[in-house]
């Protein structure tokens, strides 16, 4: 504290403050004019997702409730009433999108984990339309490790030891094999193949010795090319069953990168700096360092080590004609030199004092000699942003080698604040980001009516919300319930409401247990915090492209309703006042006209249609004739970048959570033995031989390859007609002068689940299908009704895939098949005190109750009531959400469940 005292009693005497707005600065007035303008034309949204769990296993449903909002005010958007969340597997393939209806910005959803798909690190990612301008660095996005029992009971355990050897990085793999209650697959033999950024390197085969281990050597030769991967083995369990494990190879070295961040952006000859500095392992995970600065004369400057998550500073003074070196010692002993940044012989910073006094935030803006004497008289301006904000504004004329301001830390929101040095035309010098702790926050508390409970008992709670100025509120919230002993997590780890929106969707790069800084926050939490931010960059613009009014193009439009919209043309001529009509007759029979305009174009707006609908669109030109061509304005999908946090990748999937997966395998028995789960329906990852081929995208009521015959892209890859490829391939079925014929009466054509006449056929072109379903037997007729009274078949093209589009069957003619609204499911919890439950069930549930609806009403209050399954222990209550204001809350509450 003395400390303190001496800096501040300095400060006073040195510095010039700085003063405020100066009104006839014609460049300033001009540089915060293209900030406005900036803001106004590139409104920018966040997403944050609430999930019930932090992580899952196939069988269970990943539920959401999304907040959509105007990033300056931390409000509700009103830019975008659609919303897309994006399930994206290991190998970055989107496995399912889900468009989601927002209602004054809030939505909520469900993605099933069917046992189709496989365990390992998916991702949740979720967007706006509008928010496709701006990059995905904006989107949100966030790892989800999904595990599998119910099928696949091999948990594999594998670690990694690296040398490296020239440019070339050796790993060594060793991979044990067990089931899940720790037995382990001894004499068995492997297949393994290893893949580095997607290119295959190696493969090789191998068995297992007696305690279920085997030893993969491989090499990367191009480690600037690929530091990433995955390792995919075959475990033969028995002659007619394979397991396949997806292992992921996070990196291939163990070196650790240090980085050095002076303060304000560059080391200043003569001028005393604050050095951030950050060390990471190839797996972009923190590594503890220490070590000490010298001068090129081998004197010891100043010693460091990290504080947290390898990151740390210090304080030195570089001197003319000097050269500094940081001798780095790792927590393995070995040692690096590496060199600090240059510096400069002549320059200006900017200093962020955020922890030395409780209630203000001291800036100091220092310079050497030599840039002072170059520069007296001259003006240099500070600017405070905070979301699009301009917080605080002014400007001094350099007068000596430095000034300095003290600001109330209350005139400043929650969360990153960016401060930037511009010189006298207003070209950005230096910048710093402070992070201030929210404050003017919800107050949220729950009550359950019991300090303790049993198994199976009903839990009443009562909610309450207050404003930061302690009035009662109505806002919009969320809450889970989980059984903590199942679903334990580490705090750190979290992401919650805040970590989301104040810190990690405003800031460059990953970051490593973002809630560590929220929770029990105490004096080197708020420095390490302030470490953060002198080592991280500011995502959200760039000043010198706002001055020079050089704004992101924008492509996209928010969205407000589904639409279709498009172009007729015919000889390259747009057709005006032709008629388009759009049906379908899936997904809710419709049909609607409308005409082009001058430039041919067409708009079909104000549609709500559910997922899975397919559509026909149909142009003629303005004398009613087919000869014309459709151009579909249809937004391609978003492509998928790798993932953005692989340091949150966990390599042992089935191992890291084990104790959960117990529980999900004990649940399925109980299911199994209760009837109320098919056993034949979970294949997982277990390889049958002679498995129908297949079918993804069906639209097979029967099911995906319910049917007589099923046809895949190879079975009529070469041939030029679907007539010719049909043709002899199915007992029964004749194609007479282009129509399909089963046992002497002309079956119908669904082309990707739209009823078309049979003369279609030959219109399809077989490269553009990629499955065909035959249906004969009146078990799978039957469900077409009088339809199927001449047999089906069902085709499947490569664009009836969901947002594809074709217009390669007929003139005039198009197939679209976008992505609908979707429709949660209603999450199911039993009622105990309903007779007709069958209580004989175990009731294993890991999530006990969610509920992405919860309003309080004028009061402040909502009630809420469950009933507890089997679990004892603590049961964990998270509730997120704010109200219209902006104003955001979270709160976490236990309460105990004993054996009854």
């Amino acid at each position: 504290m003395k400390s303190k005292k001496i800096i501040l009693s300095v400060l006073a005497i040195t510095f010039i403050g700085l003063f405020g707005f100066i009104a006839d600065d014609d460049l300033l007035k001009r540089a915060l004019e293209s900030f406005q303008k900036y803001q106004e034309k590139n409104v920018q949204e966040k997403v944050y997702l609430h999930t019930d769990k932090p992580y899952y296993a196939i069988g269970d449903e990943i539920w959401f409730k999304a907040y959509v909002m105007d990033a300056q005010t931390l409000t509700p958007t009103t830019q975008s009433n659609i919303l897309y969340v994006d399930l994206i597997n290991g190998r970055d393939s989107v496995k399912k999108t889900l468009r989601i209806p927002l209602v004054a910005g809030f939505g909520h959803g469900n993605f099933e984990l069917k046992d189709s798909l496989k365990e390992g690190n998916y991702r949740l990612r979720a967007y706006t339309n509008w928010m496709r301008n701006f990059g995905e660095g904006f989107y949100f996005d966030r790892t989800v490790k999904i595990g599998n029992a119910w099928t696949n009971q091999l948990v594999t355990k594998t670690d990694y030891t690296y040398e490296k050897q020239g440019n070339n990085e050796n790993v060594t793999a060793k991979i044990n094999f067990n089931n899940i209650d720790g037995f382990p697959y001894a004499k068995k033999e492997v297949s393994y193949q290893i893949e580095l950024d997607f290119r295959n390197i190696a493969k090789g085969k191998a068995i297992t010795d007696d305690d279920g281990n085997i030893t993969i050597n491989f090499t990367n030769d191009k480690p600037f090319l690929a530091k990433n991967g995955r390792i995919t083995t075959s475990l033969k369990i028995a002659d007619n069953t394979i397991v396949n494990k997806y292992i992921p190879i996070v990196s291939t070295s163990n070196q650790v990168d240090v980085q050095f961040f002076p303060e304000g952006g560059d080391l200043i000859q003569n001028v005393r700096s604050k050095v951030a500095f950050k060390a990471l392992g190839a797996d972009g995970l923190g590594q503890k360092i220490s070590g000490y600065v010298e001068d090129n004369e081998g004197n010891k400057i100043v010693g460091f080590e990290s504080r947290h998550l390898g990151m740390g500073y210090f304080t030195m003074t570089p001197l003319e004609g000097k050269t500094y070196t940081a001798m780095i010692k790792f927590a393995d002993g070995s040692e690096k030199k590496i060199n600090l940044p240059a510096i400069k012989p002549a320059g200006i910073t900017l200093s962020v004092y955020n922890n030395l006094v409780e209630d203000s935030i001291i800036l100091k803006v220092f310079s050497n000699k030599a840039f002072a004497d170059k520069n007296q008289g001259k003006a240099f301006t500070v600017v405070a942003q905070n979301s699009g904000n301009i917080i605080y504004t002014a400007q001094s004329k350099l007068s000596g080698l430095a000034f300095a301001a003290k600001l109330a830390k209350d005139r400043f929101p929650a969360g990153i604040t960016q401060f930037t040095l511009f010189d006298e035309n207003m070209l950005p010098l230096s910048e710093r980001l402070a992070f201030t702790m929210p404050k003017n926050i919800l107050s949220l508390s729950v009550k359950p009516d019991k300090e303790s409970y049993t198994q199976r008992e009903k839990t009443n709670l009562s909610v309450k919300a207050l404003g930061p100025d302690g009035k009662p509120i109505m806002g919009s919230f969320s809450m889970a319930v989980t059984d903590e002993t199942k679903v334990p997590v580490n705090e750190d780890e979290e992401h919650t409401i805040f970590t989301d929106l104040l810190l990690t969707s405003d800031i460059k790069g990953y970051v490593e247990d973002p809630n560590y800084y929220f929770h029990d926050i105490n004096d080197t939490k708020k420095m390490d915090l302030d470490v953060l931010m002198m080592t991280q960059g500011w995502s959200r613009f760039n000043w010198r492209n706002i001055i020079n009014n050089v704004f992101p193009s924008l492509s996209f439009k928010p969205e407000k309703t589904l639409s279709v919209s498009g172009k007729v043309t015919q000889g390259k001529k747009p057709v005006v006042g032709g008629t388009v009509t759009l049906f379908s007759s899936s997904g809710g029979s419709f049909l609607i006209q409308t005409t082009t305009n001058t430039n041919g174009e067409f708009k079909i707006d104000s549609l709500y249609f559910p997922d899975s609908t397919k559509f026909v669109i149909q142009a003629r030109n303005e004398k009613g004739r087919k000869g014309v061509d459709i151009e579909l304005y249809n937004n391609a999908p978003q492509i998928v970048t790798k993932n953005p946090n692989l340091p949150d990748l966990t390599v042992n999937i089935n191992g890291s959570m084990q104790a959960y997966l117990k529980n999900s395998k004990t649940q399925y028995e109980e299911w199994l033995k209760n009837g109320i789960v098919n056993r034949s329906i979970l294949l997982g990852e277990v390889k049958v031989v002679d498995t129908k081929p297949i079918v993804e995208e069906s639209s097979n009521l029967n099911g995906a390859g319910n049917a007589d015959r099923v046809l895949t892209e190879k079975d009529f890859q070469n041939a030029y007609s679907m007539e010719q490829a049909l043709q002899g391939r199915v007992a029964g079925l004749q194609i007479i002068n282009g129509i399909a014929y089963i046992r002497n009466q002309p079956a119908q054509i669904i082309l990707d689940g739209i009823y078309v006449d049979g003369d279609f056929l030959n219109t399809i072109q077989p490269q553009d299908v990629e499955s065909v379903e035959i249906l004969k037997s009146i078990g799978y007729t039957a469900i077409y009704g009088s339809r199927g009274g001449g047999g089906v078949i069902i085709i499947n093209t490569k664009r009836g895939k969901p947002g594809y589009v074709s217009n390669a069957y007929a003139p005039g003619i198009i197939t679209y098949s976008p992505i609908g609204i979707f429709q949660p499911k209603e999450f199911y919890s039993p009622n105990y005190a309903d007779p007709k439950i069958n209580t004989s069930v175990a009731d294993l549930r890991t999530t006990i109750y969610w509920n992405p609806q919860l309003v309080t009403d004028s009061t402040g209050t909502a009630k809420v009531n469950f009933y507890n399954a089997d679990g004892t222990g603590n049961y964990k209550i998270v509730l997120e959400g704010m109200d219209l204001n902006g104003h955001i809350g979270r709160n976490v509450t236990r309460y105990k469940v004993n054996t009854k």
